[in-house]
């Protein structure tokens, strides 16, 4: 990124900092010791995804066809998935590791490349392993929770593990910026796409950060301790009951023409 254009985003992100407040009522959670200045970047990037990636997910989703966005998502998927495997092994999942580097040489040789997913049938579940999982399952503290500019939410020691996580897949290593940005570019797409249908809970959730940072640090719990932690789907049945100040109950609402039955969530991030 040019180091101007940095500097005007670090002047924005300062100035939103300046008039980020807490909804009335609200306490401060101790696992977000940043909180005003995560609403700020949180605003910001609301903006940008409203401008930009929401409605260019909405398009993608409409134009593009179905088969041609699984075979996209696949091949993404397979790219990356080195990360996976590296860390299955030092999680100690010896026999993950193995099936997932099973899994990565089947779809690239069979699967054209990755946009194909032949592993599957043949019995090649698929895992997901991060460099943050990994530090937590370790014993490494999350930290406190942080909104990270463009990138959304995060912790300090899962801030760090994406900075690992990055340099674990290929594309790191590709030099020309003109395959670089279009991979990167759609796989941002791709990814928006997705979230897509989790809009409507966070539209109608009374405070809208705390339900994201919430849903998120409890989908997160769940990936490092999937033995203690409870399950985050719970947490979508009733968005917004979480966000507001003791005492007080979210105005019912009619459930949405096309929200999933009770017990169903969408797939989150």
């Amino acid at each position: 990124m040019d180091r101007s254009l940095r500097v005007l985003l670090f002047a924005l992100l300062l100035g939103a900092a300046g008039c980020a407040s807490l909804p009335p009522g609200a306490k401060p959670d101790p696992r977000d010791r940043f909180e005003r200045t995560n609403r700020a970047i949180y605003k910001f990037n609301l903006a940008v995804d409203h401008a930009v990636l929401r409605p260019t997910a909405r398009t993608y989703v409409r134009v593009v066809p179905q088969g041609a966005r699984t075979s996209i998502t696949n091949f993404l998927t397979n790219l990356t998935y080195t990360t996976t495997i590296i860390n299955d092994f030092l999680q100690g999942h010896f026999k993950d590791g193995s099936s997932d580097t099973a899994r990565l040489v089947v779809n690239t040789l069979f699967g054209l490349g990755g946009l194909f997913d032949v592993a599957t049938p043949s019995g090649l579940d698929r895992h997901d392993a991060d460099f943050g999982q990994t530090l937590g399952r370790w014993g490494v503290h999350s930290g406190p929770y942080v909104m990270l500019p463009f990138l959304g939410p995060s912790t300090v020691r899962d801030s760090f593990g994406l900075l690992v996580d990055e340099y674990t897949t290929p594309r790191a290593y590709i030099s020309e910026w003109y395959i670089r940005w279009p991979i990167f570019t759609v796989d941002l797409v791709d990814h928006r796409a997705h979230l897509l249908d989790l809009d409507r809970y966070i539209d109608q959730s009374f405070d809208p950060y705390a339900f994201v940072r919430n849903a998120w640090l409890q989908r997160r719990e769940y990936q490092v301790h999937p033995d203690k932690a409870e399950s985050p789907e719970d947490l979508l049945q009733d968005p917004g009951a979480e966000d507001l100040p003791p005492g007080d109950a979210p105005p019912a609402k009619s459930p949405p023409a096309n929200a999933p039955p009770s017990g169903d969530a969408p797939t989150t991030p």
